[in-house]
């Protein structure tokens, strides 16, 4: 027993914590795999993924379902429906979208059972990994080039051949272009363990939404770190779209504790007509910035009919990699992505100051990102910890109501749903 006025630390909970860091760290494993040990294929990247998703849910079901999961369970059994309806009416094979819930799913029941201790180590480990990685990429290419070996990675495993015009190594996407927004820091968008620069960029943006909702709970040395990290990433990976995000944050971190948890809601279709203003007034922008971005996902917005809300043209789904909302629909229907707008506008808890910030940082950065994005913002390498940090966040901080609500702690005076008797 800890003596009077002792601490008693809570203990790390192993099983969490590898599968936190192994979902934004597998990428970089898999290069030094490939360049150093064998050659791998695309079958490696899928298998690695559903180890890690399978190892979620066996957690999750041995822990057992309860009413707390309610929600998130109602949105994947959802989402299953949807996938079977989208796969029959198009007589194809398409799981895209349910692979995006399953993590959305696994990562935010898995942060409901977290405790504090583990949390806060999952995401520093994971900044400090990034962090050096980055210094690294940033002081010398090619050692960083021959640590992970990102063209030839993506070569392998995805098909994308290197660049014709670079033999330095990087991923194509990487290298940028003449004329597109830089701080000039580097000569490339740095890429650190992610291997490609757009998952760096996200990563980046969950690293604000954690700062933001969790800065107040961590150590000024931790802060350090995550505000380091967030800095080099900014300014050496060229992403406009997180540093809108972050310079916003930054003024929400005062004033989002005060914002009704209902302006969620209000996020997505506030966005949208933003953007159909911006396509009002260029309505040819086709460059690659963030105006012709967003030009481009209204165009497409605009020029979707009945049948593709519906998802009976699912063959033109992966055309819109670049229109996050166009993506969306056309393979989980218009119901898929007023499904998605429903969870993360309403699943956050929106009580304390900590998780206002968080459900008003999280709506922004989803429905901004749809806007000139698809596919990243549920990629499991950036999307697991936020979703971790939601469901931590919404059952562990502060209220009455919600504190102390987590499974492990009271589970001996509770019974899962699945076993539950008359």
């Amino acid at each position: 027993m800890a003596g009077k006025g002792t601490t008693v630390k809570e203990p790390i909970d192993y099983s969490i914590l590898a599968v936190s860091v192994l979902g934004v760290t597998y990428n970089a494993i898999l290069a030094f795999i490939n360049h150093n040990i064998m050659p791998l294929t695309p079958t490696a990247v899928v298998l690695s993924e559903i180890l890690i998703l399978a190892y979620s849910f066996g957690y999750i079901l041995k822990k057992g379902i309860f009413e707390e999961d309610i929600i998130p369970l109602g949105y994947l059994l959802a989402t299953i429906v949807l996938t079977v309806y989208v796969m029959v009416i198009n007589k194809a094979g398409y799981i895209d979208h349910l692979r995006n819930v399953l993590i959305i799913f696994a990562f935010t029941v898995l942060g409901r059972w977290s405790n504090e201790r583990t949390l806060r180590l999952a995401f520093k480990i994971c900044c400090i990994t990034v962090l050096a990685v980055l210094v690294c990429e940033i002081i010398s290419t090619p050692a960083y080039v021959a640590l992970v070996h990102p063209a030839e990675y993506f070569q392998n495993t995805r098909g994308v051949p290197p660049a014709t015009y670079s033999d330095v190594g990087l991923f194509r996407g990487a290298l940028g272009f003449e004329g597109r927004f830089s701080f000039g820091l580097i000569d490339h968008r740095s890429s650190s363990i992610f291997l490609e620069q757009v998952s760096l960029a996200n990563f980046c943006g969950v690293m604000v939404i954690y700062l933001v909702s969790f800065a107040n709970r961590i150590t000024l040395f931790d802060r350090l770190i995550f505000v380091t990290t967030i800095v080099l990433i900014l300014v050496t990976n060229d992403t406009r779209t997180m540093l809108i995000f972050a310079i916003v944050s930054a003024a929400g971190y005062v004033i989002y504790p005060f914002i009704p948890k209902i302006f969620n809601f209000l996020m997505m279709p506030g966005i949208v007509m933003v953007g159909f203003i911006i396509h009002a007034f260029k309505p040819n922008a086709h460059d690659d910035d963030f105006v012709g971005r967003i030009s481009g996902t209204i165009r497409n917005i605009i020029a979707m009919d009945l049948p593709a809300t519906m998802g009976l043209e699912l063959d033109k789904a992966t055309t819109f990699v670049d229109s996050g909302y166009v993506y969306i629909t056309y393979g989980a229907t218009i119901f898929g992505l007023i499904l998605f707008w429903l969870f993360v506008s309403f699943y956050p808890a929106g009580q304390t100051p900590n998780q206002k910030r968080l459900c008003h940082s999280l709506s922004l950065f989803m429905f901004l990102n749809l806007m000139i994005g698809s596919t990243a913002i549920f990629s499991m390498k950036t999307a697991g910890l936020g979703w971790l940090l939601v469901g931590f966040l919404k059952f562990n901080e502060g209220t009455a109501a919600t504190a102390g609500i987590r499974g492990s702690t009271t589970q001996s005076e509770r019974t899962p749903i699945g076993n539950a008797v008359s």
